[in-house]
């Protein structure tokens, strides 16, 4: 299936129960993967909480957490991390591409830092964003990660479209669209049951 955009009459008939979010940090994965699950009426798994242990030490349960939940009938999450994108990418039923330039991705992920960190914001088990000075000392502070990895995920749809054809990947460039495509996809899917791979697989 080829890429598709939120205005496509495909994409606008997808009636998906299993969803995926992609996109750069700060692009607004989480806020857009917030409003298909309450649009569509499905869960959503932030995949940060699951991969966050206190003191930002991986959790040992998650690629487990992830493989658990993703063989449930519907589900929403962000796309990401490489021990589990392989297993979401053949599990789910549709991935909607968050592509917004770069300059609203990186001021919306300098903002979203800000906030964090000014308000000592509590995130996922107890973890805070560490001093802002750090965005000068540490290579993988989220800022300049978020600048180094901005052009990642488009990099890598082409071999997603390639490897899973069946799977319908919508674009998203930006709050608009995603409100178009919301506007008109269907809650309920009807679930491929014979090509999902059962947990102990």
């Amino acid at each position: 299936m080829p890429l598709l955009t939120a205005a496509d009459q495909a994409a606008r008939e997808l009636s998906p129960a299993r969803v995926l979010v992609a996109g750069a940090s700060g692009a607004g994965k989480t806020s857009a993967a917030r409003r298909i699950a309450e649009t569509l009426c499905i869960p959503r798994h932030e995949l940060d909480a699951l991969h966050h242990g206190p003191g930002w030490v991986k959790r040992s349960e998650f690629e487990s957490d992830v493989a658990a939940f993703s063989v449930e009938p519907a589900w929403v999450c962000e796309w990401q991390y490489r021990s589990v994108r392989s297993l979401l990418l053949e599990r789910a039923e549709t991935l909607v591409w968050i592509d917004v330039p770069t300059r609203t991705q990186m001021r919306q992920l300098v903002m979203r830092t800000l906030r964090r960190r000014f308000l000592r914001q509590v995130l996922w088990n107890g973890n805070r964003e560490g001093p802002l000075w750090g965005v000068f000392t540490e290579r993988d502070h989220i800022i300049r990660w978020g600048w180094r990895t901005r052009n990642t995920t488009a990099e890598r749809m082409p071999l997603v479209v390639e490897r899973y054809p069946a799977l319908p990947v919508i674009r998203v460039k930006s709050r608009h669209d995603l409100d178009r495509w919301l506007a008109a996809v269907r809650p309920g899917g009807t679930m491929r049951a014979a090509e999902v791979p059962s947990s102990s697989e």
